[in-house]
C-alpha cells in the first residue's frame, strides 16, 4: 500500500473568495489544512512612497483607494495626522459631520462584508438585500462630495463643504413610473440630513431581515460556529483590532478609549463576542451596524440644531471663497498656489489613528518643514489579521478557509499598499 502524502495547492488569486489578489498556498492532508501561507504583493502600488512625492493636500484622494470600502475613515486618519502637525482643530460642526460620515462608512463597509461573506458561504439572497441598503449610503456620499466612492471630502481643518439643503430626485423613466417614482423619491423631498434620518429610522428593520435569513439558519451556523476560534490572548498577541478583536471578547474601541471627533459627545455601546469564532464576529458586526445607526441619528439631530462653519478660518489651509476669487486676483492666486504647491507643515512626527470598520487604521507621518511628508507609514488592520491565517485555519477543512477569509473582512488595497 503506497504512503499517502500531503499535497500543496493554490487558493487564489483566481478564487472568488480570495478577492482576486490573495494567493494562499495550502498544504493539505486530504481536505484538512495542515499549513496556510498567504502571499501578498500582487496589488502593490507604492502608496506611501507616492504620498512622499506629493504635497500633503494632494494625497487625500490616495487614502480613498486604500480600503476602498471605507473611504472617509481612511481620509480621517490622514487629515488628523496633518492637523496635529499643524496644531489646528476642525470646527465642532465639521467634527460632527466627520463622526456621522465615519458611521455611514461603517454601515457601508459592513453591508459589503455581510453580502460578500454570505455569498462566499452560499447565502445568495443576502447579497441583494445588503446592496439595496448600501445604495442609499452611496447616495449620501454622492450628495455631499459628488462621488459615490472616492469622496476626498475630509480636508485638514474641516470638510470640503457643508451638507446640501436638497437631495437630487429621480426623474421619470421606464424604470420609475407612477408609484415607483414616488417610492424612489420618498426620502428625497428634503435635505441630506432628512434623507439620512429617514434611512436611520428604517435601517434597523432591514438588519432584522438579515438576521431572519442568517441568525438561526442551521447551514450558516454549521459554517461559522466553532470555526477560526481566536482566544483574547491570541487576538492581542497577533495585533488584532476592530471586530476581529472584539469578537474574542476584548472591549477595545478607539472611539471610546482614545476618543476623537465628536465621539465623546454621542452615546453608543461596544458589542463584544464570547467564543471568538466566525459566528461571534458576525454577531459583533451586525450589532455594530445597530450602534452606528444610533450615532448617526444623534449626529443628525445635533447638526439640524447647530449651524456653523465647517472649515477653520485659517488662510494657510482653507481655500478662499469662490465669490471672492471672482473679484480678487490675490485670492485666485492663493487658490492656485494652495492646490498646486500645498502648504508647509512644521517639522515633527505624529501617529493618528481612527476606529475604521475593519479595525485600527493609522497614519504615522514625519514632516521636515516642507510641503511634502518626509516619511509616511500606514498601519492597516487587515495586514495583522491576514498574518494569523495559518493559525486560524490549521486543522480545519478546505471549505472553512473561505469562512475565515470572509470573517477577516480583508480588502487588499490597504494590506498591499
Amino acid at each position: 500500500m503506497s504512503e499517502i502524502k500531503n499535497y500543496t495547492m493554490n487558493f487564489g488569486p483566481q478564487h472568488p473568495a480570495a478577492h482576486g489578489v490573495l494567493r494562499l498556498i495550502l498544504e493539505l492532508d486530504g481536505e484538512v489544512v495542515e499549513h496556510a501561507d498567504p502571499h501578498v504583493g500582487l496589488l502593490h502600488r507604492g502608496t506611501e512612497k507616492l504620498a512622499e512625492s506629493k504635497p500633503f493636500n494632494q494625497s487625500i484622494g490616495y487614502m480613498d483607494r486604500l480600503d476602498y470600502v471605507s473611504m472617509m475613515c481612511n481620509e480621517h486618519a490622514y487629515v488628523r495626522a496633518i492637523e496635529q502637525l499643524l496644531g489646528i482643530e476642525a470646527p465642532i460642526r465639521a467634527q460632527y459631520i466627520r463622526t456621522m460620515f465615519d458611521e455611514i462608512t461603517r454601515v457601508r463597509n459592513h453591508l459589503m462584508w455581510i453580502g460578500t461573506h454570505g455569498l462566499d458561504l452560499g447565502a445568495m439572497a443576502l447579497f441583494l438585500y445588503a446592496f439595496r441598503e448600501r445604495e442609499h449610503c452611496m447616495d449620501m456620499y454622492e450628495a455631499v462630495s459628488g462621488a459615490r466612492m472616492h469622496a476626498t471630502y475630509y480636508r485638514p481643518g474641516g470638510v470640503y463643504r457643508d451638507l446640501p439643503d436638497h437631495m437630487p430626485q429621480y426623474a421619470e423613466s421606464k424604470w420609475t413610473k407612477g408609484k415607483n417614482l414616488a417610492y424612489a423619491n420618498e426620502w428625497r423631498n428634503g435635505s441630506l440630513l432628512d434623507f439620512i434620518e429617514a434611512f436611520a429610522d428604517d435601517f434597523p428593520n432591514k438588519i432584522g431581515e438579515y438576521r431572519t435569513l442568517l441568525q438561526d439558519n442551521r447551514i450558516w451556523k454549521q459554517r461559522t460556529v466553532g470555526i477560526g476560534v481566536v482566544s483574547p490572548e491570541e487576538a492581542k498577541a497577533w495585533g488584532f483590532t476592530g471586530p476581529m478583536l472584539r469578537g474574542s471578547g476584548v472591549a477595545w474601541d478607539l472611539r471610546k478609549k482614545q476618543t476623537y471627533a465628536a465621539y465623546d459627545k454621542v452615546d453608543f455601546d461596544i458589542p463584544v463576542g464570547v467564543n471568538g469564532d466566525c459566528y461571534d464576529r458576525y454577531l459583533v458586526r451586525m450589532e455594530e451596524m445597530v450602534q452606528s445607526t444610533r450615532i448617526i441619528k444623534q449626529c443628525v439631530q445635533w447638526l439640524k440644531n447647530n449651524p456653523g462653519p465647517v472649515m477653520v478660518d485659517e488662510y494657510k489651509v482653507a481655500p478662499p471663497d469662490r465669490e471672492m476669487m471672482k473679484e480678487d486676483m490675490e485670492s485666485m492666486i492663493h487658490h492656485f498656489k494652495l492646490f498646486t504647491e500645498g502648504y508647509t507643515v512644521p517639522a515633527g512626527e505624529v501617529y493618528a489613528a481612527v476606529e475604521a470598520p475593519k479595525g485600527e487604521f493609522g497614519v504615522f507621518m514625519i514632516s521636515d518643514d516642507s510641503n511634502k511628508p518626509f516619511r509616511m507609514k500606514i498601519r492597516a488592520p487587515g495586514f495583522a489579521h491576514l498574518s494569523a491565517m495559518n493559525d486560524m485555519v490549521k486543522g480545519h477543512m478546505l471549505a472553512d478557509v473561505v469562512a475565515v477569509i470572509g470573517t477577516m473582512d480583508i480588502v487588499f488595497g490597504e494590506i498591499d499598499r
